[in-house]
């Protein structure tokens, strides 16, 4: 099967379009608007996009891709559901109208999908299915040679972060651009903040407690006509295979806050509490609707969180951050960032739409030839709020190592639309922990 055009390099010119947007270069302020000024290699300049799971949030990206620069064109859909691809292309193609070119045999319905949207003749692939199904896409985009737009979170157990890991590190070797959906870090608040931390304002952090207590999420009542698949995919957020839990699919940014304060050290331990207190309902799934982590240091710092998805309760999202010299704090959608002691600060900058940001990096780093990849921070981030749930479900401490190499997978036994048990709400104390183990590094000798 012919990829990336790769047998149809002589039909318009000596190089192929992939060929064209790799190598093209481009001079674009990051997060500015792009206006392309490449020198017009063949005649087709055109950055063609796919993606992978029509809901709200896909349906979200694919038209920030599309508003972050003028020659990219929607070419091809995918969804295990007709209607949420139906209902995503009608609302592109009456904003962007014939920037969204995607006829019927490029809209792809089924488990399947995602192959054959990677398959078709695009360039770049959004990836917004519920995150289970994040590590097997990721996969198969990065080993197509395929641009990727991956949001959050990356997987729901170790074993989908470790293929993660592979697939960035491949990107990297492919010289393919990853960008995360971790969207706090294109924010220009928050990127100011976390700068001067780092630079030392509030010197070196010994604390932190980033907060996400918000509402409970909504439900899908059952329809007569549903199997059990299809019945938890379309409320995938209550079901932890699908979803990870909230505090995986969710509270992973304030989680993310956390990793990014630490500049990218692991936390050497987990010890957690967590539990299901208000959520009710067949709809509700398997999933917790609290959790309070504590992540610990080999420095000796210890950072906390808490998250929370219950109504009529107070909310907060933010992050509090404790040094040596001061303190920071962060709401950011206020955005209020705040640093108080030796060094007071407050950020005044502009603020400008973090969810394009994000695009608007990833198309000026696709057409400068200068590829992107946040592939290692956004697993790690991803594995450090699955590390918290472990440690929720089990009741036990769990140290990085045996997280990261823990067995554990929730894939179901196959993906088809039929009977699939909903898997009992974890206790503390009585659900397993699968450890694992580091593999052995053996040096070859000279």
């Amino acid at each position: 099967m012919k990829k990336d055009n790769e047998n149809d390099a002589g039909r318009n010119g000596d190089i192929t379009r992939r060929d064209f947007v790799r190598t093209t270069a481009a001079v674009a302020s990051a997060g500015a608007l792009i206006a392309p000024t490449w020198a017009y290699a063949r005649g087709d300049d055109t950055i063609r996009l796919g993606f992978i799971g029509c809901g709200g949030r896909g349906t979200g990206a694919a038209g920030q891709a599309l508003s972050a620069d003028p020659g990219v064109e929607l070419t091809a859909m995918g969804d295990v559901f007709e209607d949420r691809l139906s209902s995503s292309h009608e609302h592109l193609r009456s904003k962007f109208g014939d920037r969204v070119d995607v006829p019927e045999e490029r809209r792809f319905i089924g488990f399947d999908a995602y192959r054959k949207v990677i398959e078709s003749d695009v360039d770049v692939v959004i990836l917004t299915t519920p995150p289970h199904f994040r590590p097997a896409h990721l996969k198969a985009a990065i080993d197509a040679g395929k641009h990727v737009f991956c949001e959050k979170p990356m997987a729901v157990d170790a074993t989908g972060v470790r293929s993660v890991l592979e697939s960035a590190a491949e990107a990297k070797r492919k010289g393919v651009s990853l960008v995360s959906g971790f969207c706090w870090r294109y924010s220009a608040p928050n990127r100011a903040s976390y700068a001067k931390i780092h630079d030392g304002a509030i010197g070196d952090v010994v604390s932190m407690h980033t907060t996400y207590h918000t509402n409970a999420l909504g439900k899908q009542p059952r329809q007569d006509h549903w199997s059990d698949t299809e019945w938890q995919l379309r409320n995938w957020w209550h079901f932890t295979w699908l979803s990870g839990d909230h505090i995986v699919e969710q509270a992973c940014h304030s989680i993310d806050w956390i990793n990014w304060a630490m500049n990218g050290v692991m936390p050497i331990r987990a010890t957690a509490l967590g539990g299901r207190q208000v959520r009710k309902g067949p709809e509700s799934g398997n999933v917790y609707d609290h959790f309070a982590v504590i992540y610990e240091y080999k420095n000796g710092a210890r950072c906390f969180h808490t998250c929370r998805q219950m109504p009529n309760c107070s909310g907060d999202n933010t992050s509090y951050i404790m040094g040596t010299k001061g303190t920071c704090a962060i709401n950011p959608w206020t955005p209020s960032c705040v640093i108080d002691g030796e060094s007071p600060w407050r950020y005044e900058g502009d603020n400008p739409n973090m969810y394009q940001v994000e695009h608007n990096e990833l198309f000026a780093s696709i057409r400068s030839g200068q590829p992107m990849n946040d592939g290692i921070w956004m697993a790690n981030s991803t594995m450090m709020a699955i590390m918290g749930r472990m440690a929720a479900y089990t009741g036990k401490t769990i140290t990085w190592e045996k997280a990261l190499y823990s067995p554990e997978d929730l894939t179901p036994p196959e993906y088809a639309f039929g009977d699939i048990a909903v898997g009992p709400v974890a206790m503390p104390g009585e659900t397993e922990f699968l450890p694992g183990e580091a593999p052995m590094l053996i040096e070859s000798g000279g």
